[in-house]
């Protein structure tokens, strides 16, 4: 090849690699991409989290989009369930927050605070890395105002509803943070733990994560959220940075657990229960401020 032939070519090839650059640049990332940054915070006792950008303006869709019949229809009629979770909406979340990729275990439970809220008590397994379970909402913020001290700081805190639920989703809008039908893979629930005589939350981080890194946010333990669960909240739902609703004593539950069908595993799923109770099937993970 003569020189001339050879400047041709290269000229080119630059020209390909330019026009490809600024292709790849200028054209709509997928929304995970711009979500999920792989930023990540560990503190003291090991405790790991992963940081979630807000929403920017278009948001995500929070609830069932999904009618009661349909719900009914595709995972059974314990039609109880749905009524909670519609209408589905466009929450807009302004700000950024970390999320611990795995709900509390036993052993971080007890470096905080020195008890076992599951001794003695039915359906539990005992382990560094199991999750602490029978914990009310009120254990949980106490635990939290303890963390915040040991870590000289005030930052961590329950996760707002919306926030649990945007970082569940990580993107999707199928029933299941994976899809639309269930896969032991990414859960556990009723029929790969009570059907099979392991009638007890698991070790955290035995199953795959979501897109953005967090396990177990579908079944294993329900977790508790800051919210206050009122039943019409969705129709009255802010559309920026939603904190629930200012009526109803009972606290958010969100995710299902180990013994759950897979209708109550759902992303959209929530219950309520009193902030002084225990289900026996309850944990949490923590959220923390930038």
């Amino acid at each position: 090849m003569n020189r001339k032939w050879f400047v041709v070519v290269v000229v080119i090839a630059v020209a390909v690699i330019v026009v490809v650059a600024l292709g790849l640049w200028l054209a709509p990332r997928r929304k995970d991409d711009v979500i999920w940054t792989g930023k990540t915070h560990t503190n003291t006792i090991g405790m790991e989290f992963v940081y979630i950008e807000p929403t920017g303006n278009e948001g995500f869709m929070m609830g069932s989009s999904l009618s009661p019949e349909e719900l009914v229809e595709r995972f059974g009629d314990d039609v109880m369930w749905y009524k909670e979770e519609r209408p589905w909406h466009k929450v807009i979340l302004t700000k950024g927050f970390y999320l611990q990729t795995t709900v509390v275990t036993q052993r971080q439970w007890k470096e905080i605070m020195g008890t076992e809220t599951w001794k003695g008590k039915p359906f539990v397994r005992e382990g560094p890395d199991y999750p602490a379970t029978d914990v009310t909402w009120h254990d949980a913020r106490e635990f939290i105002e303890k963390l915040n001290e040991k870590e000289g700081t005030n930052k961590y805190r329950l996760p707002t509803e919306a926030e649990w639920e945007y970082a569940c989703r990580a993107g999707t809008k199928t029933a299941f943070y994976w899809g639309d039908t269930m896969d032991g893979k990414y859960c556990w629930y009723r029929e790969n733990t009570w059907d099979v005589g392991q009638e007890y939350a698991h070790e955290v981080k035995k199953k795959l994560p979501n897109a953005w890194g967090l396990y177990d946010m579908s079944g294993n333990v329900w977790e508790w959220c800051q919210d206050r669960c009122w039943k019409d909240y969705y129709e009255h739902s802010p559309e920026k940075d939603p904190q629930g609703s200012p009526n109803g004593e009972e606290r958010v539950l969100r995710g299902g657990s180990w013994r759950a069908d897979p209708c109550l595993c759902r992303s959209a799923v929530r219950i309520g229960d009193a902030p002084d109770d225990t289900i026996g099937r309850s944990g949490f993970r923590v959220a923390r401020t930038p």
